[in-house]
């Protein structure tokens, strides 16, 4: 028995294998813990071994990898058509099998530990983040329902809390007062956790020779360019950067048919946050940055006297990704093209 292609449908404790040999016929279906499957792997001679990119996936692809074996993860939408009859642990680890050997397939990297752990503290901030909005938000509706008035705003909010609180001293009861005053005290903790987070990511941004040359990017500062790290690495997965800023979901959908093109609104595909990272720079760099100093301050102006500016936001965010893909994958710094020169008449 010769396996050539190995399909692994990966669990939380229990794994199901397929092997197929070079015809692609299925020589062995077993289930395995995930000490057992390390075991059996490495008994094996060197292989192709494709997996769903799950949870857990970059641990198992960089441990076979190291057994000398070709990892290789999968998106589970590319994996979903090769399904065959009813869907089950075995059979996905027979569909894996069969999408790993396609020549087209696509691939998700597997990432180093430097990169997970940089991700890991994105989602933690992230979820500070979001955390702090549903407390803000709940604080002005207390607020609102006693006549108290708030701005949107988290820096309004700041400047504005210890007036509300002298105000809720005085009008509310004190049950209210003292749930008002947890609430800012809960706020006060998760910016000063924000503050802390913000400032070790800088401190990456700052030692990281990648994240340097990303900051020279407009719109891009150390928050996106240490999540467009954690996320792609080097920018190796794809081979220009129009298939980045499609992975980012920065593209129209299509639904064209017959020859006829049809474009929908943003696929919104791919990385949810790094895109929204992209989006809130493109919108700083139509705020604040001055357009004769951008090498597509032209192509800017056009676009925006004949789009709306949520438009303009997302096509400007699309191409700020496909600079810093650039920046990225060439190893050298962000320099724009200087503005051409008029001719003066004699």
């Amino acid at each position: 028995m010769t396996v050539c292609t190995i399909g692994i449908d990966l669990g939380k404790s229990v794994f199901h294998l397929a092997a197929m040999n070079e015809a692609g016929a299925i020589v062995a279906r077993k289930r395995f813990t995930r000490a057992q499957l390390l075991a059996y792997t490495a008994n094996l001679p060197t292989c192709l071994i494709g997996m769903e990119a799950c949870g857990g996936a970059h641990y198992l692809g960089a441990a076979l990898r190291d057994q000398g074996h070709q990892a290789r993860l999968i998106p589970p939408q590319f994996v979903k058509p090769f399904v065959k009859s009813n869907k089950n642990d075995a059979n996905d680890a027979e569909a894996i099998a069969e999408a790993v050997q396609r020549p087209c397939m696509r691939f998700v990297p597997i990432k180093t530990q430097a990169q997970l752990d940089l991700q890991a503290l994105h989602r933690v901030r992230n979820r500070l983040m979001q955390r702090r909005l549903s407390l803000t938000n709940q604080f002005r509706a207390f607020l609102l329902e006693r006549g108290i008035t708030v701005r949107a705003g988290i820096g309004h909010l700041r400047r504005t809390v210890p007036e509300v609180l002298d105000r809720a001293r005085q009008a509310f009861s004190p049950r209210m007062v003292a749930i008002v005053e947890r609430l800012v005290e809960e706020w006060r903790a998760i910016e000063a956790e924000i503050d802390r987070l913000d400032a070790e990511i800088g401190e990456i941004a700052a030692g990281d020779p990648s994240a340097q040359r990303l900051l020279t990017v407009p719109g891009v500062g150390p928050l996106t360019a240490t999540a467009m790290v954690a996320a792609v690495g080097n920018g190796a997965a794809f081979a220009k950067g129009r298939e980045f800023a499609a992975w980012l979901g920065l593209v129209p959908k299509q639904r064209s048919t017959g020859g006829q093109p049809r474009l929908l609104g943003i696929s919104k595909r791919g990385n949810n946050y790094l895109r929204r990272l992209f989006i809130h720079g493109a919108r700083s760099v139509l705020m604040r940055v001055r357009r004769e100093r951008l090498g597509f301050g032209e192509w800017l102006n056009q676009l925006q006297a004949r789009a709306h500016r949520n438009k303009v936001a997302v096509a400007l965010a699309a191409r700020l990704a496909r600079i810093a893909w650039a920046v990225l994958a060439s190893g050298n710094p962000y320099h724009p093209p200087a503005a051409p020169v008029c001719p003066t008449g004699a």
